[in-house]
């Protein structure tokens, strides 16, 4: 029997890559505590801007090679060299604004780390450490971004984030597992 998938599509036409069923079934809105993949999600997330989840999901294995494994210490030390070898890289998106996030985002996230003790620590603090259930019954009610989305991406700017709008934040708060939008009939919820 065909499990049952959230009825929303990360592509269009409803066309899933297998790349994005597989994220949908194994990591969309799981718990993710992992301080190098909250890092990872929060870079994704921000090249995301502007292009389709199908992309980035498709390039996900160049963004790891090409910023060392995010690891966030690493890309802290990045400097203008690294920029332009980043801007010939045809493996990822390419665009300058983006890159110079990623490593102004792994300074702040180190710093934040620093501040208190994980970056898993801070992130999950807005939800005292549960995960936001929305219950979905159609994935058309599925919000593009919400008052704690707004908080957190707030708190992220304060803190020198870059591309941590609202829309961003939502996405990538549901992308660790801190909102939970799968639709109440999936299987993989």
């Amino acid at each position: 029997m065909e499990k049952k998938r959230c009825n929303f599509s990360f592509g269009t036409n409803r066309q899933f890559s297998e790349k994005a069923l597989r994220y949908h079934d194994t990591r969309w809105c799981k718990p993710e505590h992992r301080d190098r993949e909250l890092y990872a999600m929060l870079v994704l997330e921000g090249m995301q801007a502007g292009v389709s989840w199908n992309l980035i999901l498709e390039k996900e294995e160049n963004f790891r090679r090409a910023f060392d494994g995010f690891d966030p210490q690493i890309v802290a030390a990045y400097g203008e060299q690294k920029v332009e070898e980043l801007m010939q890289d045809a493996g990822i998106i390419r665009n300058r604004k983006k890159i110079q996030a990623a490593i102004a985002n792994a300074r702040a996230f180190l710093k934040v780390r620093e501040e208190c003790g994980s970056f898993d620590s801070f992130i999950w603090s807005f939800t005292d450490g549960k995960t936001i259930d929305h219950r979905l019954t159609d994935g058309k009610d599925m919000p593009a971004k919400d008052e704690l989305s707004e908080r957190v991406s707030a708190e992220l700017k304060k803190r020198g984030f870059k591309f941590v709008g609202a829309t961003i934040v939502y996405s990538y708060l549901q992308g660790i597992g801190v909102i939970n939008d799968h639709c109440v009939d999936c299987d993989f919820r």
